[in-house]
């Protein structure tokens, strides 16, 4: 066990997630939905599949989703599909907030969700034992520098004008974003609850049978919930698609333009993925009173590395620096609750 290493591990995870909708900046003439669904088809079909099959040896990964029980595999598609339509609407709350506020408010409430829920509803002495009580104190930190941030994207909201919000922000929509960014925080957490109720087939991977290095145990398991997210969304964009009349985006513009949008949707959909990748590493290397805060490690690492990003899209332009103050102090916040549970193995 290196606590150190897995927060690295996390951390990196996080870099590729905060990271993900930068690619979509350079993709030309094609609708929200046509570039959201071709970026998912390499991120919850293409990945999860290529990586999964490297991560358990000697080709066995058919056989070993073969021997993984039905009902399991059922129901983390299940919650895959629920997390799908959180993750639908993550991309929207991104396209009128910004990657910043965005991520900020909708992986805040993924954070909480994640991190405490299924504790609970195993009927773990979350609220009895000191592990659980200081996974508790490290989710509360979490949400006061996710308030911070919130707080911090008040300011700036009342400090720009209209035009200057949408020069920023091209579709800049406050109220629609935040109602959209709530909904996505709850729905997205499922993705938690999908890990949970898929770890038979880690722990099957990790067997004896199949030997597989534990850094790797949750790949495939992601094979189902990504294949339950994507369906969701296909859908959803699909409908998008024929109502919008972009249906032909994915043919039309010319063999340039087709390269160009894929090329970007690809390494978008392939950064977004690792933060899965990443997060099933450094799980592998916490201890164990530091995995049921595991989730919210990644959320809170998301958030500080968005809101860097933020920073660095100029999404921030034109603030006070008051403003810019209160960000940087709930980033930091963040970043510190990402750490409070190891103190339990220090003392």
């Amino acid at each position: 066990m290196n606590p150190i290493a897995g927060i690295f591990l996390i951390a990196l995870g996080s870099i590729g997630a905060a990271s993900f909708y930068v690619p979509f900046k350079k993709v030309k003439t094609w609708a929200w939905e046509s570039y959201w669904i071709v970026q998912g088809f390499a991120a919850w079909i293409i990945a999860p599949w290529l990586l999964a099959y490297f991560a358990i040896p000697h080709g066995n990964l058919l056989n070993l989703l073969s021997e993984a029980p039905l009902k399991v595999k059922l129901l983390a598609m299940f919650f895959g599909a629920l997390w799908g339509v959180g993750g639908l609407t993550f991309g929207l709350s991104i396209r009128y907030l910004g990657v910043a506020l965005g991520q900020s408010i909708a992986l805040g409430f993924c954070a909480a969700f994640g991190t405490l829920i299924p504790p609970i509803v195993k009927g773990g002495e979350l609220f009895t034992t000191f592990a659980g009580l200081l996974t508790i104190v490290g989710v509360i930190i979490c949400i006061v520098g996710i308030s911070i941030i919130g707080y911090a994207g008040a300011l700036k909201n009342k400090g720009l004008s209209e035009e200057e919000r949408r020069q920023a922000i091209k579709e800049f929509a406050l109220k629609k974003g935040l109602i959209i960014a709530v909904f996505a925080g709850i729905m997205s957490a499922c993705f938690s609850f999908g890990l949970e109720a898929g770890k038979p087939i880690g722990d099957l991977a990790l067997g004896a049978k199949y030997n597989t290095n534990p850094l790797f145990h949750d790949n495939p398991i992601l094979i189902f919930i990504l294949f339950g997210g994507f369906v969701t969304n296909l859908a959803y964009c699909l409908f998008l698609n024929i109502k919008n009349g972009t249906i032909s985006d994915y043919v039309t513009g010319g063999g340039g333009i087709i390269l160009n949008n894929i090329l970007f949707t690809f390494l978008a959909g392939f950064l977004w993925f690792m933060q899965f990748q990443f997060f099933g590493m450094g799980k592998s290397k916490l201890p164990q009173s530091m995995i049921p805060f595991a989730w919210s490690i990644l959320m809170a690492l998301n958030i500080a590395f968005s809101n860097i990003w933020g920073i660095l899209l100029n999404e921030w332009k034109g603030v006070n620096r008051r403003t810019l103050f209160v960000l940087w102090i709930g980033i930091a916040i963040l970043i510190l609750s990402t750490f409070i549970v190891s103190i339990k193995d220090k003392m």
